[in-house]
C-alpha cells in the first residue's frame, strides 16, 4: 500500500429536510449576513429548490448570481469575482451539480488574490490562491462529487482551454445532498452523472492490482452499485431509495477515499478535456468515447486489473485475457443502456481532424507522462482518439 495523507473536513448533511440548518451553517462561517446565491440556468425555480433555499435563508442579504455554464466560464465566473469584491461578501452558497460547485470553487479563490487568476490555473510560477472565501454548496445532480472534495475544472472557450485546480481552501464547508431533486433532472443528465460516477471510479482503480485491498472494495461497491441502480434511476428517477443510492456513489466516488494507497491514472480525463474544449461535448460523454479506447491500448499493462473487475463486478468468468476483453465490453454495454455513444463521430463531423489536433496540444503542453505508468503522451493520445473515432 501506497504512503498517503487523507483530509476532508466537509460536512454531508444527506437526505431531506436539511434546508433549515442553513443560517447555523453559514454562521459557522461568518457573521455577516451578507451572502452571494450562485447557481446556473434557473432549473432550481422548478423543482422547488430555489424556494426552499430563500425560505432557509430569510433575514440574510442575498445577491444571486446566475448563469454558470455546464462548463464553468471563465470571464462568467469573473463577473462573480467583481461583484463579491464590490459588494464585500465573504460567504457563497453554490446551488447547483458539478459545475456551479466548480466555478465557486474559482470565484472564492480568486476574491481575495491580488492578480491575475487564470495565471494560477496555468500554474505559472509565483501564482498561487494563498486564502479563499468560505463556501457551502446545496447539490443539485449527482455527478462529480464536487461537493465532497476540493478541486475544480474551469474553461476558457476563447482560447479552447480547460485547467484544474483545488487544494485544501477549496473544501465545501458543508454540503446538502437532498436525492429528491434526482426526479427533476433531465434523462440526459442523470445519464452524464451515472457515467461521470462511474468513470471517476474507474479512474482510481483501473490501475495495479492488490495496492490496498480496502479500497479496492470499496471501488467494486461504488461500480456494483451504479451497474445496479443505474439504469433503474434513469428510467424512473422518482424512486428516491435508487436516487440515494446513486448520489450516494457519486459522492463516494470522488472524496478522496478511493485514490488512498493507491496509484490512479486520470489520462482518460485528461484527453477527454480535450474534446469538450474542442467540440463543446458533455464531460461525461467524452469519459465515455476515451475510456474503453484507453483501456484497450493499454490492455497489456491493465489486463490484470481489467480481469479483477470483470470478474468482481460482472461475474465473469475464464481466461485473463478473456475476462479484460469482456470487462470492457460490457463497460460499454453499460454506457449504451444510458444512451451514451462510446464513438466520437456520434458527437461531432470533425472526428477525423481532431486526434491530431489534441497531439499538438499535448505536445504545446510537455504532456509526455500521463497514466499510472506515465506512458501516455501526445502520440498515444492521437492513437486512443482515432480507435475511439
Amino acid at each position: 500500500m501506497n504512503n498517503f495523507d487523507y483530509y476532508n473536513p466537509t460536512r454531508i448533511l444527506f437526505g431531506d429536510n436539511h434546508y433549515t440548518r442553513l443560517p447555523e451553517l453559514i454562521k459557522e462561517k461568518t457573521s455577516k449576513r451578507k451572502i452571494m446565491l450562485a447557481y446556473g440556468g434557473g432549473s432550481i425555480h422548478l423543482n422547488g429548490v430555489y424556494q426552499n433555499v430563500m425560505s432557509a435563508l430569510d433575514g440574510f442579504v442575498v445577491t444571486e448570481f446566475k448563469g454558470i455554464e455546464a462548463n464553468p466560464e471563465y470571464s462568467t465566473l469573473m463577473k462573480a469575482v467583481e461583484i463579491c469584491r464590490e459588494q464585500e461578501i465573504d460567504f457563497i452558497l453554490a446551488v447547483g451539480g458539478g459545475s456551479v460547485i466548480d466555478g465557486v470553487k474559482f470565484i472564492c479563490g480568486a476574491v481575495p488574490y491580488e492578480g491575475e487568476p487564470w495565471d494560477v490555473l496555468e500554474r505559472k510560477p509565483g501564482c498561487n490562491f494563498e486564502k479563499a472565501i468560505p463556501f457551502g454548496t446545496v447539490l443539485t445532480l449527482p455527478a462529480t462529487g464536487s461537493e465532497a472534495n476540493s478541486g475544480a475544472v474551469i474553461s476558457r472557450s476563447e482560447i479552447q482551454m480547460k485547467r484544474t485546480m483545488g487544494g485544501p481552501m477549496f473544501f465545501p464547508h458543508f454540503s446538502i445532498c437532498d436525492p429528491h431533486v434526482v426526479a427533476s433532472l433531465p434523462q440526459k443528465q442523470i445519464a452524464n452523472g451515472i457515467v461521470d460516477a462511474y468513470m471517476h471510479t474507474l479512474e482510481q482503480y483501473l490501475t495495479f492490482t492488490g495496492e490496498n485491498l480496502v479500497q479496492e472494495r470499496q471501488a467494486e461497491g461504488i461500480l456494483s452499485t451504479l451497474l445496479e441502480v443505474g439504469p433503474t434511476v434513469y428510467i424512473d428517477p422518482k424512486d428516491y431509495d435508487n436516487a440515494a443510492q446513486f448520489m450516494w456513489c457519486a459522492t463516494q466516488a470522488l472524496n478522496g477515499l478511493l485514490r488512498c494507497g493507491v496509484t490512479t491514472d486520470w489520462a482518460t480525463h485528461m484527453i477527454a478535456h480535450e474534446l469538450t474544449a474542442l467540440h463543446g461535448i458533455d464531460h461525461a460523454r467524452t469519459l465515455a468515447i476515451v475510456g474503453p479506447s484507453l483501456w484497450k491500448h493499454e490492455l497489456a499493462n491493465k489486463k490484470d486489473k481489467l480481469a479483477q473487475y470483470g470478474s468482481r463486478v460482472f461475474g465473469l468468468a475464464g481466461s485473463k485475457d478473456q475476462i479484460a476483453h469482456a470487462a470492457i465490453e460490457k463497460t460499454i454495454e453499460f454506457f449504451l443502456k444510458l444512451d451514451i455513444p462510446v464513438d466520437l463521430k456520434s458527437y461531432t463531423d470533425e472526428s477525423e481532424k481532431t486526434a491530431s489536433i489534441v497531439e499538438e496540444r499535448f505536445a504545446e503542453r510537455g504532456w509526455l507522462h500521463l497514466g499510472e505508468r506515465k506512458n501516455i503522451g501526445p502520440a498515444q493520445a492521437k492513437e486512443i482518439i482515432m480507435a475511439a473515432t
